[in-house]
């Protein structure tokens, strides 16, 4: 099992029904879908800072930010298997769907360790990975990623969220970072368990 978080700003991109696509075709019975908040969380970050509001009202709404993008994807292709709570990601699954997990869950009334802007979607799906013991987290980003970086120099890149790289070192599991443009890379992972070169 494996869980594959995809960028909130690809919701914009034309590659984006690309994207749903092979995973649709390939990640059936293997694919736990997370999207990112994207320009929707970018308008909460704006709002949060005219307004003032605090990282709890703020990690709310970004949380929703996800689930509107999650809903998005299942308009573009409704093969994509809605969850609302992560014990249904597992039998979903095991049904042979992918799984488009919408974190309603993560909606909080406390603020607690993760409601702040230093754990996003990148971190979020990381612990749904761990969580669910995946086999394997892929991250997919709508920029370049360079494969030479650690995650810590992704991370002062700001190419991944502050808490990222101290999470990843805790999970043990194989992470992948692919662009936009990788979708071959994705189907070769998907094929073969490994990467193309």
């Amino acid at each position: 099992m494996w869980v594959v978080k995809l960028g909130g700003s690809l919701c914009t991109d034309a590659l984006l029904p690309d994207w749903l696509a092979l995973l649709g075709q390939l990640g059936g019975g293997r694919v736990a879908l997370v999207c990112g908040g994207g320009t929707l969380a970018d308008e909460v970050r704006s709002l949060q800072g005219r307004w003032q509001v605090g990282d709890l009202s703020a990690h709310n709404m970004a949380v929703l930010a996800m689930v509107q993008n999650a809903y998005l994807l299942h308009g573009l292709n409704p093969a994509l298997q809605p969850v609302c709570r992560e014990v249904d990601v597992l039998p979903t699954l095991r049904r042979g769907g992918v799984a488009l997990w919408m974190p309603l869950e993560l909606l909080r009334d406390q603020c607690d360790a993760t409601t702040n802007w230093d754990v996003t979607s990148d971190s979020i799906a990381l612990g749904l990975a761990q969580r669910l013991n995946a086999e394997r987290l892929v991250v997919i980003k709508s920029c370049q990623v360079d494969e030479q970086l650690s995650l810590e120099a992704l991370v002062a890149h700001e190419v991944l969220d502050r808490n990222f790289a101290a999470q990843a070192r805790q999970s043990g599991m194989p992470i992948d970072l692919l662009s936009r443009e990788q979708g071959g890379e994705m189907k070769s992972l998907l094929l073969q368990g490994c990467r193309a070169h």
